[in-house]
């Protein structure tokens, strides 16, 4: 009886590198690793050498050196004295506060606008045709230029907001008065709004330099905490909901957990509002927002909801009709329809593209440098690079930056795709 033995195991040959498909792919990646691994030595030492041969040297040494020029928009402490480590800084923050802003307003806007596009009114749907057409194929840099020169053109002036005894004999009421019960002033050099304040505050804490308001932290995990819990609360209401068929009323709890502890801690804190107030040639107190940022939003979110709209509006005729008119069966409203059954389908084909939509709007940030807006690109790669004569490492400390953004934002966003996608079983 002749007895099946197992084939002899092949031992290894370097040929196997190249012939056998088990190994090809790896060696092939490993060759165009080096291949590029060597390409970049040789242009790092080749710029390093030519640097060297003018008398340059490569090196982030002048981040610490004094910056020597104003920011006009800043949320830390900053002055010509800081360096140019803290004046990147502060721009980077300005970028990231526009772009936050932004996305959040281009988005709701962009939802209204796409879904009203599919209105069964002639005049509604025309009507936001006509702004997507309109602002998708206009250049936002002219959209930007725009917006600055109505706001610093047509507001008045500060002066135009003064009483003076005479006006006051004589009944005369002034050229421009605030607004929101005397709160709020526009006028051709920006925006003054009520400052929220505290009596006492918790002070702050540096952490590598940069100052970190203590309350604000505070208000902060208190407001997390308070949504957390909400969110706990409507999980067991839709618990309960799908074990008996009847819904507790939970608003009053949702209410309660969110605005109640925050609204504590703002009276502990003697929470009080600051206005400001007409003194000599401008307004003093308050926030003060610059034209330059105002419409730089103001463009980025009109430009940038026009595509979100469309983006909207092909994630809603994804989705089948039929889902509709089984809505409207069951008797729901056509706006219950929209938000219950449509939107939350249609965001499995929305989320994807809206991500290329805040990536642009982000890197889009950098025209501010049009309307003297100064965020990264007006700090770090305009006044700085200028002065210091650091073009290389400016450029290359730039597109780090806006790489680390642009990566942040996709990863979040798509940690919140992969949570809206069909799960399978």
């Amino acid at each position: 009886m002749a007895l099946a033995t197992d084939a002899p195991k092949e031992s290894f040959r370097l040929g196997m590198l190249i012939y056998d498909t088990r190994f090809r792919s790896i060696t092939i990646q490993v060759i165009v690793l080096a291949l590029f691994l060597a390409a970049l030595s040789w242009l790092v030492n080749n710029t390093v050498q030519n640097l060297e041969a003018k008398g340059r040297s490569f090196d982030f040494g002048f981040l610490w050196q004094r910056a020597g020029y104003d920011i006009g928009q800043q949320l830390i402490p900053y002055t010509n004295d800081s360096s140019h480590g803290r004046a990147m800084f502060v721009g980077l923050i300005n970028t990231i506060v526009l772009a936050f802003f932004g996305c959040i307003f281009a988005t709701v806007l962009g939802v209204m606008v796409g879904v009203l596009r599919l209105s069964k009114n002639w005049l509604v749907g025309r009507l936001m045709t006509v702004y997507v057409e309109v602002f998708r194929n206009i250049p936002l840099l002219l959209w930007i230029l725009l917006s600055y020169v109505i706001l610093s053109e047509t507001m008045p002036a500060p002066k135009d907001f003064r009483v003076t005894d005479e006006m006051t004999a004589a009944g005369e009421l002034p050229a421009a008065s605030m607004m929101l019960f005397d709160s709020v002033a526009i006028t051709n050099r920006g925006l003054d709004m009520p400052a929220p304040l505290l009596t006492r505050s918790l002070g702050s804490v540096e952490v590598f330099g940069v100052p970190f308001n203590l309350s604000a932290i505070v208000f902060l995990l208190i407001v997390a905490a308070g949504l957390y819990a909400n969110h706990v609360i409507r999980s067991r209401a839709q618990k309960i909901q799908e074990d008996t068929g009847i819904r507790p009323v939970t608003w009053w709890k949702s209410i309660a957990v969110i605005a109640g502890p925050a609204l504590v801690f703002l009276l502990a804190s003697g929470f009080y509002l600051e206005f400001p107030q007409l003194k000599g040639f401008n307004f003093t107190g308050g926030i003060q927002v610059a034209h330059s940022f105002t419409a730089l939003l103001i463009a980025l979110v009109l430009y940038t909801a026009a595509f979100i709209a469309e983006v909207v509006r092909a994630g809603i005729l994804a989705i089948s009709k039929g889902q509709s008119e089984a809505a409207f069966a069951l008797g729901l409203r056509p706006n219950r329809t929209m938000s219950l059954i449509i939107l939350p389908q249609a965001l499995r084909v929305i989320i994807p593209p809206l991500i290329s939509q805040y990536l642009n709007l982000t890197k889009n940030t950098s025209l501010g440098i049009a309307v003297s807006y100064l965020d990264l690109r007006g700090t770090l790669g305009g006044i700085t690079l200028n002065q210091t004569g650091k073009e290389l490492e400016c450029m290359l400390l730039m597109m780090l930056i806006y790489l680390t953004i642009s990566l942040i934002i996709s990863s979040l966003m798509n940690v919140y795709n992969n949570s809206v996608q069909l799960k399978a079983r």
